[in-house]
């Protein structure tokens, strides 16, 4: 693809939102440009890896395993162009994990049967009507993969193989980049689609560069001009809004564009220097309990994963303990589980060979982060399986993927998970049957879902209404002390209306319980307030405030302190009788109702005891 004028590239490359017009500077200038390979491992640093590689038994094992997995794709049929409602994300993301598996295959081996089984995807990829471009994401996933693959496979091609998938990534690539209907979110939106969608078109003009220099040099200016709208969300204190799963996306994509820009230019213009962003490994680590699952709010799974962008994050702040998390996973799990991680290959790249029995744990058991979600992460001890550990947010329903989940916490305690977060309900699940789920007004169709509103959280429910998504709860007080390692949340502008002040404290008490204080105060109207604790254990009351939680043969105390003559009850977690909500089975909805006068002030106090710890009676 040729432009006749570079003032019509220009007026191309600008982009037009509400009433203001984003100019581009010129970062990159006459840099000179390095030959293939040049994304992420340049050409002859085979060798080096190698021997970082080969003294270690736990890299050896993941390399064998990715070289294993790419053995396993000789045989499979290329991807097709198979959309699943409105995307095609899924092939995207299968031809990245192949792609990457295959090229990084044949340039540590040398085997020419990977380079042929990358070149006979990509040529299949190329000959697909286009990538998708009405959801982007597609694009840029697709992009990628085929960046990396025509980059690290350059010498092997032939000459019409480098035509062809050399005009792919142009045409249904980078070109749609710059339309803007294609475009006029992804550029200055504050998430996942933000870092993604750079990085992609960037790796396209990293490929390609040397063919369509000054398209390159504007696609990789547009990229760093661009993704610090998403990368501020990281500030101050390194929390990632959306939650865990699109931490592992977006920030694992930043990564991706960061480490490639440093390999090729010297240098990342700024970019890790961004507020936040490198004490964002912090935030990640600390959000894994002990039972290796992870803080699931917002559209997060319950299960936590190896997340290789974290050993690019442990080199460049020189900090290994960040790495306690990623090493328990790599010691105790089979290399051949991580096959799934399509950027695993980058796990060798930026480890360094690292050795993991060197890695000690993080110095902190306490951590706390403001920013968009506000949240404080604690623990008893790193190292004991059965320690306790409680997370907490505020934050606000507003956020791209929230839920109304202001003030819900959940808790770990003797190897098992006992306060729990549903997390993501699957998009298509929801899409197929009409729904629009990703509007964050207070009336969209999002809060029809069961399991994105409060009534299905850890968190106070009052007259039976949503919480108010545009009201923001800030982390106003904490203690890392010991013996009383507690947050505060004021969660008061989610119940808009309805109450004067709710302020949320958890804390874990002399390393033994914990403890959740309400401190409410009721608007001019009679309130009624829930208290809910979602649970996967099976609950049994055995007082008008006590109840037994056992799960696996364990056991917790739940005890109402405050207010007196409460009394416990169990609620299903079975959905409404709506065909798109997801069923729920194995959990539970245990806590207590109250009602407050117009006006009135009261606290609510709950204990939360693991094992055989005394409980007053």
């Amino acid at each position: 693809m040729k432009f006749s004028s570079p003032f019509v590239l220009l007026i191309a490359l600008a982009f037009f939102t509400g009433s203001r017009l984003f100019a581009q500077t010129d970062y990159i200038g006459s840099a000179a440009i390095a030959p293939h390979p040049r994304i992420l491992l340049l050409k002859g640093e085979e060798k080096k890896l190698q021997n970082a590689i080969a003294g270690d038994k736990i890299w050896s094992a993941v390399q064998q395993a990715i070289i294993e997995e790419s053995g396993k794709m000789i045989n499979m049929a290329p991807v097709e162009r198979i959309k699943i409602g409105r995307r095609l994300l899924d092939k995207s993301r299968e031809a990245l994990r192949r792609l990457f598996f295959l090229s990084y295959a044949y340039r540590i081996t040398l085997d020419k049967k990977y380079a042929e089984r990358a070149e006979k995807e990509m040529l299949a990829i190329s000959a697909f009507s286009d990538w998708n471009p009405s959801h982007f994401l597609d694009v840029a996933e697709m992009t990628t993969a085929m960046a990396i693959g025509y980059d690290w496979l350059f010498d092997y091609l032939s000459t019409a193989s480098r035509s062809t998938i050399k005009t792919a990534i142009l045409e249904k690539g980078i070109k749609p980049s710059l339309d803007i209907k294609n475009n006029a979110n992804w550029l200055t939106v504050e998430h996942n689609w933000n870092q993604v969608c750079n990085t992609g078109m960037a790796y396209g003009a990293m490929a390609v560069y040397e063919d369509e220099p000054e398209l390159a040099k504007q696609i990789i200016n547009r990229s760093i001009n661009s993704i610090p709208n998403a990368m501020k969300d990281y500030g101050p204190d390194g929390i990632y809004p959306e939650g865990y799963n699109y931490w592992g996306y977006g920030t694992s994509f930043n990564v991706l564009f960061i480490s490639a820009l440093d390999k090729l230019f010297g240098k990342d213009f700024g970019l890790s220097e961004k507020p936040g962003f490198l004490k964002t490994a912090g935030f990640l680590e600390n959000m894994t309990g002990p039972t290796g699952n992870p803080f699931n709010y917002s559209d997060s799974g319950p299960e936590g994963g190896l997340e290789p962008a974290m050993f690019w994050f442990a080199a460049k702040t020189k900090d290994p303990s960040v790495l306690w998390v990623e090493r328990s996973r790599l010691l105790k799990n089979n290399p051949k589980s991580f096959v799934q991680n399509r950027i695993l290959p980058g796990l060798l790249i930026w480890s360094n060979g690292i050795n993991l029995n060197t890695i000690k744990a993080p110095a902190s058991i306490f951590w706390v982060g403001q920013g968009k979600n506000p949240i404080a992460l604690m623990r008893t001890s790193w190292t004991d399986s059965n320690a306790i550990y409680v997370a907490i947010k505020g934050g606000s329903g507003s956020i791209n993927h929230a839920h109304m989940d202001v003030g819900s916490f959940i808790m770990d305690a003797n190897g098992e998970r006992w306060a729990m977060d549903f997390g993501r309900q699957e998009y298509e699940s929801l899409e197929s049957k009409g729904l629009q789920i990703f509007g964050r007004t207070q009336d969209a169709q999002r809060w029809s879902v069961f399991r994105y509103i409060n009534q299905a959280h850890n968190t106070l429910t009052v007259n039976d209404k949503h919480q108010w998504v545009a009201g923001y709860a800030p982390v106003i007080s904490s203690s890392a002390a010991p013996e009383l390692m507690n947050a505060v949340v004021d969660i008061s502008a989610a119940y808009k209306g309805d109450l004067t002040k709710a302020v949320r404290s958890i804390s874990i008490v002399n390393k033994q319980s914990v403890s959740v204080r309400d401190e409410i105060e009721a608007a001019d109207t009679i309130t009624t307030l829930r208290w809910t604790l979602l649970t996967p254990a099976q609950v049994t009351i055995t007082g008008k405030n006590m109840a037994e939680l056992t799960l696996h043969g364990k056991r917790l105390i739940l005890q109402v302190k405050e207010p007196a003559g409460i009394t416990m009850k169990i609620w299903p977690t079975d959905p409404p009788p709506h065909e798109y909500d997801a069923p729920n089975p194995g959990t539970t909805r245990t806590g207590f109702e109250i009602t407050i006068p117009a006006k009135a002030t009261t606290t609510l106090v709950v204990s939360l005891t693991p094992g055989n710890g005394a409980t007053d009676k």
